[in-house]
């Protein structure tokens, strides 16, 4: 382009070639930018992918998106954003506490609930030995707000040992000891394998915390899982509870976000340590309003989500003679743990299996190794009931390999 020749002499030649030249620019850029993507979408369209790695892979809905579109937004930080001030109401609302405040990630949510607690460093908390918080999240809270984090048991169907948490209690005012501020529940509880927390065990808690001042944070990112699954409005999961952690870019499909929800002047706090650790945003009401979808109108399908995981674990379960082994009692929501230690394969090389083959020998299967022969399969709203039956089609097939 810069050997052509300019047809148009005089001082505003230049000027009209830059143009010249950015409108050819312009068009080869959206010419290969049209044959990138429709190679993308032939690629997509020649094999089926089934995606249950984790329900954090959901995307967007088309409501979803064109409420981003049309999102009325304002700044955030000013409290000026009327999306996510309706998505932060809304949350409060259906969860029976004052006030919630909106993040980008649960991650963060957790972070601001224990830092809000514990106001002091030296300040502790108590989370359970495989909870995401003590697992998952670096250590956040003590990489950043100096909180001693102290692991009690979980037990396999996701509560905490009560006995050895009412040992581990630092309730004195002996100054060479921390003080306990927090007691975190997760509900789900992800690692082991989307167990349900009833509310018999938050009654338990709450009388083995009562009148130590001790606080209890609920970090529920799947939260609406735990409703559905034990039939209840998610404010019955939540009650017991002084602050939650919601996530909306898991089960719900959101693109983006999550809520801590409590108290009005809690919130206040949070809301003041929000803009320390990185999180005060300015015009969101375009991630806010998809949330909002996710609220209204997608916790409504966790339980065909449910039934779908239920389905799989089925499937699974009839293949225990050929080395899976899967334990029905624990799948509780839309998380399914199994292993395939029987099969002498690693679930590292299990998983890339799953990925691997011709067409005709079924769709690309993504799962999570979990463990050393461990795996971790999430249904979402974007696995069907069909995609159950072709997932465990192909798992079949990989057997048959192995053999």
């Amino acid at each position: 382009l810069s050997t052509m020749p300019i047809p148009c002499p005089g001082p505003y030649s230049a000027i009209l070639a830059r143009n010249l030249f950015g409108s050819i620019r312009r068009c080869i850029y959206q010419r290969v930018g049209n044959l990138i993507d429709s190679s993308c979408k032939n690629m997509d369209a020649a094999r089926k992918v089934i995606d249950m790695r984790s329900d954090t892979v959901t995307k967007p809905t088309d409501e979803m998106r064109r409420a981003m579109l049309e999102a009325v937004v304002g700044d955030d930080v000013y409290g000026e954003d009327p999306t996510v001030n309706a998505l932060e109401a809304k949350a409060a609302e259906i969860l029976g506490k004052e006030a919630a405040v909106f993040v980008p990630t649960g991650t963060m949510s957790n972070l601001l609930a224990i830092m809000t607690h514990c106001r002091h460093r030296g300040d502790e908390v108590i989370v359970g030995d495989l909870s995401h918080i003590s697992l998952f999240e670096q250590g956040a809270c003590s990489q950043l707000g100096g909180v001693f984090v102290r692991m009690v048991r979980n037990l396999p169907n996701g509560t905490l040992d009560l006995e050895e948490l009412k040992s581990k209690l630092m309730l004195t005012k002996d100054s060479h000891f921390t003080t306990t501020r927090v007691v975190c529940v997760e509900n789900t509880h992800n690692f082991l394998g989307g167990r349900v927390v009833r509310p018999e065990f938050m009654d338990r808690l709450v009388e083995s915390l009562r009148d130590t001042g001790v606080k209890i944070h609920l970090d529920g990112a799947r939260l609406f899982n735990a409703a559905t699954a034990l039939g209840v409005p998610p404010k019955k999961v939540a009650e017991r509870a002084d602050s939650v952690n919601i996530c909306l870019s898991k089960g719900l499909g959101a693109p983006i976000g999550s809520l801590l929800v409590g108290s009005r002047d809690f919130i206040g706090l949070a809301r003041h340590t929000r803009k320390a650790v990185g999180g005060g945003m300015r015009q969101v009401g375009v991630i806010a309003a998809p949330g909002l979808i996710a609220l209204e109108k997608m916790t409504g399908m966790l339980s065909a989500d449910h039934e779908n995981a239920t389905e799989l674990a089925k499937g699974l379960f009839a293949m225990a003679d050929r080395g899976v082994s899967v334990d029905m009692e624990t799948v509780e929501s839309n998380v399914v743990n199994f292993s395939v230690k029987g099969t002498g394969i690693t679930a590292m090389d299990f998983a890339a299996k799953l990925m691997e083959g011709e067409e005709e020998e079924g769709p690309v299967v993504k799962v999570g190794p979990k463990g050393d022969y461990t795996m971790r399969a999430v249904v979402h709203h974007q696995v069907s009931r069909e995609d159950i039956c072709l997932a465990l089609e192909k798992v079949s097939r990989v057997l048959e390999s192995c053999q």
